[in-house]
Order: C-alpha cells, then sequence, then structure tokens
C-alpha cells in the first residue's frame, strides 16, 4: 500500500518530490500515516492525528524534541542522523588540520614567524562518537595515514578504526591520541564529557574538534587549558551557550566556526535522500533509517 505522507511546514517541493518518488502519496494531515517535519522547532509540529505512526524530523541532533517524543510512544520517531554525514566530517577534517598545521595560528599572526605545527601523518585520532559522521570522517582520513581510535556506545569493531572501544573505556583514550573529534550525541550521560579531568590528560600539542553539541565540552575547563597553553588548541563549530556571545573568552582562545559544518543549500537535498529511503522502506515494511530511542536520547 502507498504510504500517506503529510509534508511540512509550508511548501516543501524537494521533500514532496522525495515522498512521491518513493511511491508515497502527499496527503493533508488528518489523511496522513506519516509526516515529514522541516520545521526546527517541537512547538512547530502539529497534533498529530492517531492515523500517524511515524514522524520524520529534520535534524540530526533531537534533544529539543525529546520531550514531544516521549509524550507520543505510539509513533515512531526518526531523525536525520547520518544524513549529512559525509559534509559534516569535511568541516571537522579542515578544522583539525587548520589546527594541526598551525593554519589557525598563522591568520592571527601580523608578523613573519613560524607558528608551532605539525602534519596529521603519523598522529593518532581519536573520534568520540564513531557513527555516521565519525565513519565518514575515519574514511576522509584513510589518505593521511593516521591511527584512529573510535570509540561507540557498545565498542563494535568500525571499519578503517585501528581499534574500537566502548564508551566505558572512553577515559583511556585522553592521554593516548594526538588529536580529539567530539561527534557524539547530546544527552545527559554526555554532558561536559570532556572537562578539566580529561584536558589534564591531552599531550600538550593536543587539538580537540567539536562538531556534535556546544554541552559536550565544559566551556571554563576548555577556555583555562587554553589560556594556560595546557593543550595545543581547540576547534569548535558548536559551543555552550550558542551563539557565542561577543567578548567571550573563547573567540581570542580557539578557532571558532558558527555552526556552519552543514551548509544550509545542502540541508534540504540530504534531508530529501533520506526522506525518499525512509518512505519506501516504510512501505514495503522495512524498519525506518535512525530511529529515535528516547531512553537513549538519539
Amino acid at each position: 500500500m502507498s504510504p500517506s505522507i503529510h509534508v511540512g511546514p509550508g511548501d516543501q517541493p524537494e521533500l514532496v518530490r522525495a515522498v512521491e518518488l518513493a511511491g508515497g502519496s502527499v496527503v493533508s494531515l488528518g489523511q496522513a500515516d506519516g509526516v515529514v517535519w522541516n520545521g526546527t522547532r517541537p512547538d512547530s509540529l502539529p497534533d498529530l492525528p492517531r492515523s500517524v505512526r511515524w514522524v520524520q524530523l529534520p535534524s540530526a541532533g533531537v534533544e529539543p524534541w525529546m520531550e514531544r517524543i516521549s509524550a507520543t510512544p505510539q509513533v515512531t520517531f526518526t531523525s536525520a542522523a547520518g544524513a549529512y554525514a559525509p559534509q559534516v566530517a569535511e568541516h571537522a577534517l579542515a578544522l583539525l588540520l587548520a589546527g594541526a598545521r598551525g593554519i589557525v595560528a598563522s591568520a592571527r599572526q601580523k608578523t613573519w614567524e613560524i607558528p608551532e605545527h605539525d602534519t596529521l601523518a603519523g598522529a593518532t585520532v581519536a573520534i568520540i562518537g564513531a557513527g555516521g559522521i565519525g565513519r565518514a570522517l575515519i574514511t576522509q582520513l584513510g589518505s593521511f595515514a593516521v591511527e584512529v581510535i573510535a570509540v561507540t556506545r557498545r565498542g563494535h569493531d568500525v571499519p578503517g578504526a585501528t581499534r574500537t572501544l566502548p564508551a566505558d573505556r572512553l577515559g583511556e583514550i585522553w592521554g593516548a591520541a594526538d588529536h580529539f573529534v567530539i561527534a557524539a550525541p547530546a544527552t545527559d550521560a554526555t554532558r561536559h564529557l570532556v572537562g578539566a579531568p580529561e584536558l589534564a590528560k591531552m599531550r600538550s600539542h593536543a587539538w580537540i574538534v567539536n562538531v556534535a553539541r556546544g554541552s559536550l565540552i565544559d566551556t571554563d575547563a576548555l577556555a583555562e587549558a587554553l589560556r594556560e597553553r595546557r593543550i595545543g588548541g581547540a576547534a569548535l563549530d558548536v559551543t555552550e551557550p550558542e551563539p557565542l556571545p561577543d567578548g567571550h573568552p573563547l573567540w581570542d582562545l580557539a578557532l571558532i566556526t558558527p555552526h556552519i559544518a552543514n551548509p544550509e543549500h545542502a540541508l534540504t537535498r540530504r534531508l530529501a535522500e533520506r526522506v525518499h529511503e525512509n518512505v519506501t522502506r516504510l512501505a514495503s515494511g522495512e524498519a525506518l533509517l535512525a530511529q529515535i530511542d528516547p531512553e537513549r536520547g538519539y
């Protein structure tokens, strides 16, 4: 049977086309058994009729939606986790190279002086959260001859990683890697995953890159470590607070990009690809991609 899908809010021609190419019919909300929603605020999603059994959300991070998801247990919610992985991983790689190669320091200089710098070749890079973004980054790092330590929730082998550790062994990596990329989901359990104790164990040349959520790093502890030059540096696409206020110490201490790892012009195109896949799966009775588990928080 052709799935009946409501698409909103407003006109979403790329998403409508994705639904139709997957064999679905675009209908009003009252007739729908699925909803594809491209609104960014949970309160933008209208009350769901009893017929709705699936909702596709537009973002990979879903912490603002968790209250709504938990209150609607009869509906399967899916995120866009993994849909935006290649471009976010590309941004993480750019930030990592900018730090390790001394580009950040050079960009801020006004005199001819050689900054501390190195190459990625031969380095050990720890990727905390080896889901879609982390795995895409491992592929992109393939030409740099690095050793990759991947950290996942259960510690199952990750293709391309030299070794994989479960989350309960996370403490082992802080002194074992040259650089760190944070790509884990934001949950109560991962809040301030990187704090003063973790920063104290890092090597003096270590760079930390965050393309996940600002809450995963203790901002005050990071600022102190950077101010005292106890680590090599930090490159952050996400911060806590966000937006980062004018005059905040991190502007001078870290490389900041304003949450642009996922370019806006690519968002709808990648979301449309995920919508096509999940509508196809809904029609065939297959498991939907990126189902959200309210207990895990992602």
